[in-house]
């Protein structure tokens, strides 16, 4: 077969590897010289965590499969078996915490509540967290993962470059669907394949709205940055209690307490906030996030969340924070139908979209292409 993947982000270069390990040959369409959405700017962690019991999680962990062999193939994109640690601090958080190691599916997902002795073994840069009359506990998840989202997409395709069944075309932007299993871009060049997918990413209007019109996916905006390197290992992600509060494999009566007992902060609600952290290979850290979902977006980064994660990183940390190298904000696009990982719809004969994995889209993408491959019959 010959396949047409239109987008250059990690779901995008996630199906073409698909294609070509399934002994296809590939022509991969990018309107920009390079990706440059939200496949880059994240955290690269390959999140199991949080996940939704049933599909969403099934799909984490069959994704987080597949980036470990993948890694080892490709080990330019920097995959580790890190892991994840959440202190808590209180017996409310403590509570959810528990409740989480209670869940049938705990062991899938590598979960374990760690004494914070324990925990500082696992992470001793976490000193802070744990010093006296701080944290509890934290619940660790093993099964968690990072790649560097910088250099991820970069090295996939120089490999699969390296097959001769792959041929990437930068500085294209596809216009039209011309019959079945074509493209048109706007060099006025047509495209043809056996099959066509759309992984457009948080691009979900011109082209899209014509083909699919209007699809249960929303966009996302959220506000990171990353520092100088720190100057020690840290050897897991870190995410903060209020993380609880956004994954929904945390929903439980031990959350409902904590969210009637624990007001957020009130920067962190008003900007939907949680701490997410991990270290980069050149020793810098990447911190984040918020969550902004009513239109039009603002076009600057606000600096009281950056504030508020600096507070909450130092008293892990039991240190200053290293310089701030850079700040960013990033869209991504969501679906919002319950209990879908990705909106997947066929909107020609041999033509599919696949957009809308939401912040799962570095964690799962692997397993949204294979899914993808299997259901078209590649």
């Amino acid at each position: 077969m010959k396949v047409i993947v239109v987008g250059a982000g990690v779901v995008g270069t996630m199906h073409a590897r698909q294609a070509v390990e399934r002994g296809h040959e590939v022509v991969h369409i990018e309107r920009e010289t390079e990706a440059r959405g939200a496949s880059l700017r994240n955290f690269g962690q390959i999140w199991v965590s949080g996940r939704a019991g049933g599909e969403e999680l099934d799909t984490a962990l069959r994704a987080r499969e597949l980036w470990e062999g993948i890694g080892a193939r490709v080990p330019g994109l920097g995959f580790r078996a890190n892991g994840s640690l959440t202190p808590v601090r209180n017996e409310l958080e403590l509570a959810v915490a528990e409740a989480a190691v209670a869940r049938p599916d705990a062991a899938a997902r590598g979960y374990e509540l760690l004494t914070a002795a324990e925990a500082l073994a696992v992470n001793p840069a976490l000193r802070g967290a744990f010093a006296k009359g701080g944290a509890l506990a934290a619940l660790r998840c093993e099964r968690d993962a990072a790649v560097e989202p910088r250099l991820a997409q970069l090295a996939l395709r120089e490999a699969l470059l390296a097959t001769g069944k792959y041929t990437f075309l930068p500085n294209r932007e596809v216009r039209d669907v011309v019959g079945e299993n074509a493209v048109r871009d706007d060099r006025g060049e047509v495209h043809t394949g056996d099959a066509v997918v759309l992984c457009t990413g948080a691009w979900l209007s011109g082209l899209v709205r014509e083909i699919a019109g209007e699809i249960p996916v929303r966009r996302v905006r959220l506000q990171m940055m990353q520092t100088e390197p720190l100057g020690e290992p840290l050897t897991t992600s870190v995410a903060d209690a209020d993380s609880f509060r956004y994954y929904p494999a945390y929903a439980s009566e031990a959350l409902d307490a904590l969210r009637a007992g624990q007001p957020q902060d009130p920067t962190a609600a008003a900007h939907g906030m949680q701490l997410l952290m991990v270290q980069r290979l050149d020793g810098g850290l990447t911190i984040g996030d918020t969550h902004e979902y009513e239109h039009p977006f603002a076009f600057d980064t606000l600096e009281d969340p950056y504030e508020h994660l600096t507070r909450v990183v130092e008293s892990f940390l039991g240190r200053p924070l290293p310089k701030i190298r850079r700040r960013w904000a990033g869209v991504y696009a969501q679906c919002v139908d319950t209990g879908r990982v990705v909106h997947r719809q066929r909107v020609r004969d041999g033509v599919w979209l696949v957009t809308g994995p939401g912040g799962r889209g570095m964690t799962c993408s692997p397993a949204i292409a294979e899914t993808t491959a299997n259901e078209l019959g590649w």
